[in-house]
């Protein structure tokens, strides 16, 4: 089943400069995709290792000073977007609405096709718009055609605060958005959306408190912490390992929450970075945008 979901960001950033950020092709390499090509009204197309589906397969459909739409064929299925930018209270609403995307359920059990990833795609997309915006550093994006899924983040933080945002469920509800059960021990669970859903919660095997962290989820996908840092800044290197097929679209979706906790620890009077998300068929206090 196919359903549209829709995404909207908080940016400390001119009205102008979002809008601009949706056409200009320096910005887009940057937020978006490795490889970009725009010549409005004739093309607009994004692709890269980055990016599902690979190859450009997107036809530019219309826009104005504040939205940009195309139609985008994922999985030879041809789907609508539309990005778009308005005033905010204090800043500018950054969005995505995309129509014809998996609902939750269907990403899970199918979560390395191109479509599903499409659900956690756009989570880290627009976060790092948002970074872009505001002159902050991206976070890494996948490689969705390799098998390896490593990622290394730097928080401005020391490793006890970022240990403690990863594993105390009070902090961890706080930046991430949802409930967290864990029994802090090797044996232990780490559960998302706490114990109340006990088919996801991981068993912990290693815990060196603000050290590492590693645990094995149900499907025998093992995932992985290390903590390293001096002077207040914590290098945070995740890793996951042990699957058949490489799981892109949760992959992704932790990638998208990575932006939200360098946020939490670095930006001055932080606030969570999404005002609105819809993404069908989320289990209430599951996840977040682009998690879990």
């Amino acid at each position: 089943m196919t359903e549209t979901m829709r995404l909207r960001a908080r940016a400390d950033a001119s009205l102008d400069a979002a809008r601009s950020a949706l056409t200009d092709p320096a910005a887009l390499r940057v937020w978006l995709a490795d490889n970009v090509e725009v010549d409005l009204p004739d093309r607009f197309a994004f692709w890269g290792p980055g990016t599902p589906g690979i190859e450009p397969r997107q036809r530019f459909l219309s826009a104005d000073d504040r939205s940009l739409r195309f139609a985008w064929t994922v999985g030879g299925v041809e789907t609508t977007v539309e990005l778009a930018v308005s005033p905010g209270a204090d800043g500018t609403v950054v969005s995505v609405t995309h129509g014809g995307v998996p609902n939750w359920a269907d990403a899970v059990a199918d979560e390395s096709s191109d479509l599903a990833i499409l659900t956690t795609f756009w989570g880290l997309a627009i976060a790092n718009l948002v970074e872009y915006l505001e002159g902050r550093e991206p976070t890494p994006r996948p490689d969705y055609t390799s098998a390896e899924q490593r990622a290394e983040v730097t928080i401005g933080a020391d490793p006890a605060a970022v240990y403690d945002s990863l594993m105390n469920p009070e902090v961890f509800r706080r930046w991430f958005g949802a409930n967290l059960g864990v029994e802090p021990r090797v044996g232990g669970r780490w559960a998302m959306g706490g114990f109340d859903f006990p088919d996801h919660a991981a068993r912990i095997l290693e815990l060196e408190p603000a050290r590492r962290v590693s645990m094995e989820w149900p499907d025998g996908m093992v995932s992985t912490w290390e903590l390293a840092g001096s002077e207040g800044r914590t290098r945070l290197t995740f890793v996951q390992s042990g699957f058949d097929a490489p799981p892109h679209t949760g992959w992704t979706g932790w990638l998208a929450g990575m932006v939200e906790l360098r946020r939490y620890h670095e930006v001055p009077g932080w606030r969570p970075l999404w005002i609105f998300h819809d993404l069908p068929g989320v289990p209430d206090d599951m996840t977040v945008v682009g998690t879990g």
